[in-house]
């Protein structure tokens, strides 16, 4: 899972206008049949980019495979280093590169750099601190519970975005996520809930993870137009493998043979999801709507369900099945576009 969680955040944003295809068939010639309308303008990059952003969610989606195949060999705070280590160290040539092709320091005074470098530190240790307990709180969950319920429980965050900014800052939740919300607790109750209305521990410790990745996007959120955003991931990285690294040695006992024997998914949880997919992220949703690529990487939830069922042999219940349904079209309808009069008033 996309350990970077802003994932085109807000994506609540209205979609551009465009005249509407019917109407630009009314102009063209009797002779002249109107074409097969395209969702991406037909635009070739987009088409590029809206694959690339599927890509991430597939790699994203197939990190809780990953994840949970991982804490076979290895407990949730080592794993956690590892992964979160590697992922720092891969985001390091991105940096590079990124720092090389930007547009320079011209006209920084050195008490401009010195400010900069204290903001990236600061938003690195904030986002570095809270990425920490989210992915804990996630990894544990999912000793738990299956690789499917964890994909949607987690992709609540969301619905709880909007939430927290109400409560906490009075930022209005427009209309369609109120109703996400509504549609996502009645999914909620079809994939949680047992018939003596009790809640798994794992399915309970993996909606205080997206809890925990709302608190995130937020911190991420604040800090962003503050400093460069793929600097800020790598810092936040290092200081998740540094707190993950002192949690490992006091409660867990790590060994060099168990993380050699988990080399693989921790290969794949740290420079495939953490590293590649973030760089995908960023390449995929530059010139895109970003409502757009909200829903397209929304799709790491389903693919998280078919990972689970193709490798592990997970399936779920007709019940689950309808809940997963229930949440997916609730995450859908919270990052739809508002109608125009709504755009107007917000």
């Amino acid at each position: 899972m996309r350990n970077a969680r802003a994932k085109a955040w807000p994506p609540l944003l209205p979609a551009l206008s465009r005249k509407p295809w019917s109407a630009t068939c009314k102009t063209r010639g009797t002779h002249d049949p109107c074409p097969t309308p395209n969702l991406l303008g037909g635009n070739p990059v987009k088409l590029r980019n809206s694959l690339l952003l599927f890509l991430t969610a597939t790699i994203w989606g197939f990190a809780f495979v990953a994840q949970r195949v991982g804490m076979d060999y290895v407990g949730p705070l080592t794993f956690l280093f590892a992964r979160s280590l590697i992922g720092g160290i891969v985001l390091l040539p991105v940096v590079a590169v990124l720092h090389r092709s930007g547009p320079g320091h011209a006209g920084e005074t050195p008490a401009d750099r010195c400010r900069a470098r204290k903001t990236l530190l600061l938003g690195g240790i904030c986002c570095g601190t809270v990425l920490c307990v989210s992915d804990l709180a996630q990894q544990v969950g999912l000793l738990y519970t299956t690789v499917g319920k964890s994909g949607f429980l987690t992709a609540c965050y969301i619905l709880i975005v909007p939430l927290i900014n109400l409560l906490f800052f009075h930022r209005r939740c427009r209309r369609l996520v109120w109703g996400g919300i509504a549609l996502a607790i009645v999914g909620m109750y079809f994939l949680c809930m047992t018939d003596g209305l009790t809640i798994n521990f794992g399915d309970a410790i993996s909606l205080v993870s997206a809890l925990l990745f709302s608190v995130h996007i937020l911190v991420i959120d604040y800090f962003s137009p503050r400093t460069d955003g793929v600097k800020m991931s790598c810092v936040q990285f290092f200081v998740c493998a540094a707190i993950a690294a002192v949690g490992m040695l006091l409660f867990e006992q790590p060994s060099l043979g168990a993380l050699l024997a988990a080399w693989k998914p921790v290969l794949y949880a740290g420079a495939l999801s953490s590293g590649v997919g973030y760089t995908l992220q960023i390449v995929g949703q530059k010139g895109m709507n970003p409502t757009v690529a909200s829903l397209i990487m929304s799709l790491e939830s389903v693919i998280s369900v078919i990972a689970g069922w193709l490798i592990l042999g997970q399936s779920l219940s007709g019940r689950e099945i309808f809940g997963c349904v229930l949440m997916f079209a609730a995450i859908v309808l919270a990052q739809l576009p508002n109608a125009p009069k709504e755009n107007a008033v917000n």
